[in-house]
């Protein structure tokens, strides 16, 4: 179900931005809660933006289940583009990287990366370096089945620094942060199996939404370094950031379609009440066994 943009300018918008690459569960209910409740609390906008460029695994018939689930729960949204109509707007952001060069192409496979990974990193192992030119690359951009696009990142934070000076942003519950990418390493804005990036694609997705409080799980807080620095490379608007608690189970890892967390479609099939499962979640009333973290490091 849908609604209209409100009239008055510059209230808070919030997005809740699933894949379909499986069902929701419990875990996404609670981040769709909390994104709407935030609007709520401004008199905001709370958008739904489906996320379906991952690969071989999108699932495009899940985008209708997803509705479904949202209005059982009792929200009400403004639906924006889908990623798969926004690849033009990637490429071009990857093209601006690209030509101040700080984008590089990477033929490394996943186990090159882990035997000589420089540690593990938010993302998991730290890539070595292996691909990264000694001065600016400066061959042709050309995405391929076979090369991923990364990110230099020290250069990128050294562009970014000299022009902005510090990046600052603010998480509304833990403060004013200094973005820290570095740890992360050099990221892939390109993908060899898809187009962009998780952090490309959202960081400019969230812009071109007018999205003012970007609402989302804490193990993704780190994540938000990254996204600050896109910013200021593609002279993006900076929102606020709200990183909620996560929904974990009884071995305290996240709730996770590939760990079988129950779809909330199954329940909804079966007759249980949306409304009243959604007034138990904002109530902090969750399932047995299932609990609320507020922890940034997770575990995996």
């Amino acid at each position: 179900m849908s609604e209209p943009l409100p009239s008055t300018a510059l209230r808070t918008v919030t997005r809740f931005a699933p894949s379909p690459n499986g069902p929701l569960h419990l875990g996404h209910a609670w981040a769709a809660l909390v994104a709407q409740g935030r609007a709520a609390v401004d008199q905001g906008t709370f958008l739904v933006r489906i996320e379906d460029i991952d690969g071989a695994r999108n699932r495009p018939e899940l985008a209708d289940q997803f509705r479904a689930d949202l209005a059982w729960l009792g929200l009400s949204w403004r639906e924006v583009a889908p990623q798969s109509q926004r690849i033009a707007s990637y490429l071009a952001a990857a093209q601006v990287l690209h030509g101040e060069g700080l984008l590089y192409p990477c033929r490394c496979t996943r186990a090159q990366i882990a035997a000589g990974a420089h540690g593990m990193g938010p993302d998991g192992p730290v890539y070595p370096g292996t691909c990264r030119p000694s001065f600016p690359y400066r061959g042709a951009f050309a995405p391929a089945p076979d090369v991923a696009w990364r990110l230099d990142m020290a250069r990128a934070m050294e562009w970014a620094t000299t022009r902005h000076g510090s990046l600052a942003w603010e998480d509304e519950r833990r403060g004013l942060q200094q973005a820290d990418p570095l740890p992360f390493g050099d990221v892939v804005l390109w993908r060899k199996d898809a187009p962009a990036s998780y952090h490309l694609a959202a960081t400019l997705d969230d812009a071109a939404d007018g999205v003012s409080v970007v609402t989302r799980g804490v193990d993704l807080f780190r994540a938000s370094h990254v996204h600050r620095l896109l910013q200021a490379l593609l002279g993006l608007p900076v929102p606020r950031w709200h990183h909620h608690g996560v929904l974990v189970g009884p071995d305290g890892r996240k709730l996770a379609k590939r760990r079988g967390a129950a779809g909330l479609a199954e329940r909804r099939l079966a007759g249980e009440d949306g409304a009243a499962l959604a007034r138990r979640l904002k109530d902090g009333r969750f399932d047995a066994g299932i609990s609320l973290v507020d922890t940034i490091d997770l575990a995996p």
